[in-house]
């Protein structure tokens, strides 16, 4: 290998989630000297024109100088030896690169990771065996595909590698941890949880003065009329956080308990092994069958939960799910065993995949 020259790498994304999925990668990447690491994209906006990124509105608040952040027309005729994306828009022309890599930004049942348009990469960074059995009972890779590589989902790794520290945590959102903590995180896909019955649900366990509460809207939601830290902001107390930070995983490490929908957080949580509640969503359900995506009700779908139907189930719902969190667990263990690769070492999984591809090379 030649010393002088840099191995280039590229991520993009549209939302804060898809770097948040790189950023472990990223961190350690950086660290590298034969490694130069630039991201593009940005935050995605719709215009008259069409779609507009604001790369440095995106990549900024994550701490990456100016000179890393490219936007999309400064890489439209630039090279580099690799992609990163958590997205499966590719915004940068294929030739631009020799590996494209899927990285993925979650798994749930909903399976819409599973499709034609992940192709465009090369790589694939599968998150666990069942995205695996899927992709090659569809048809779209063949038994011991090259570009299929079991590496898992990096994002998760400090839910289980003792990076994270609950009593900081608890310090962060002002809890003294003397109440069970609740972590409401809805999917952005129309009609999720939040638009459907949320606010009533979480006027409801607030109520109870039984918990403290964290909620999370979805960073980018398909329905963006609603500013919902605007909208929810009246339900804010000592009790009753808004969480405006993008990465999920601290806040998976904390809570006592899950709310959720059709979310990916859901299935990142059996990690844990900790109590989930599910706030039925039938419309956005109906919606997605629609589409043709490969929904998974039937297998694990919701079964490592309770399902609430309507708002005024939840307070019995959580208590019963807290009094009893050994309920479901065995059935939480499987689900995790299904979905993820490398519980726990995904980063490392990653990284030793990119040190034997091109930094151990003679």
């Amino acid at each position: 290998m030649n010393e002088s020259k840099k191995i280039t790498v590229l991520f993009t994304g549209y939302a804060p989630v898809h770097f948040v999925c790189f950023k472990r990668i990223y961190d350690r990447l950086v660290k590298i000297p034969q490694v130069e690491v630039f991201v593009s994209g940005g935050l995605r906006t719709k215009t008259e024109n069409g779609k507009a990124y604001n790369a440095k509105k995106m990549y900024e608040p994550f701490g990456i100088s100016g000179e890393k952040i490219l936007s999309l027309k400064d890489v439209q005729n630039r090279k580099f030896d690799i992609l990163f994306s958590a997205s499966s828009t590719i915004l940068v022309p294929l030739m631009n690169f020799t590996t494209r890599v899927q990285l993925f930004h979650g798994v749930s049942f909903r399976n819409r990771a599973v499709k034609a348009g992940n192709l465009a990469y090369n790589v694939l960074f599968l998150i666990g065996h069942h995205m695996q059995k899927l992709f090659n009972e569809t048809g779209l890779l063949l038994e011991n595909d090259p570009r299929a590589v079991p590496i898992g989902f990096s994002k998760t790794d400090p839910l289980l590698n003792g990076e994270l520290d609950r009593k900081t945590l608890l310090e962060q959102y002002g809890f003294t941890g003397n109440r069970p903590v609740l972590l409401f995180a809805p999917t952005g896909e129309v009609y999720n949880s939040l638009e459907t019955m949320g606010q009533e649900v979480i006027r409801r366990l607030a109520e109870t003065g039984k918990y403290d509460l964290l909620i999370k809207p979805h960073d980018h939601p398909k329905n963006a009329t609603i500013d919902w830290f605007e909208e929810l902001a009246p339900l804010e107390g000592d009790h009753v956080r808004l969480v405006r930070e993008h990465d999920v995983i601290p806040l998976l490490y904390l809570a006592n308990l899950l709310i959720t929908d059709a979310s990916s957080v859901a299935n990142e949580y059996t990690l844990l092994n900790r109590p989930i509640v599910f706030l039925d969503v039938p419309e956005l359900i109906k919606i997605t069958k629609e589409k043709l995506a490969i929904i998974d009700i039937e297998s694990w779908g919701r079964r490592g939960g309770l399902l609430v139907e309507r708002p005024e189930e939840v307070v019995g719902v959580v208590a019963q799910s807290l009094a009893e969190p050994e309920g479901l667990a065995e059935i939480r263990t499987r689900i995790a065993q299904d979905l993820f690769y490398n519980h726990g070492c995904a980063t490392e999984a990653a990284m030793n995949w990119f040190t034997e591809r091109y930094l151990n090379l003679n």
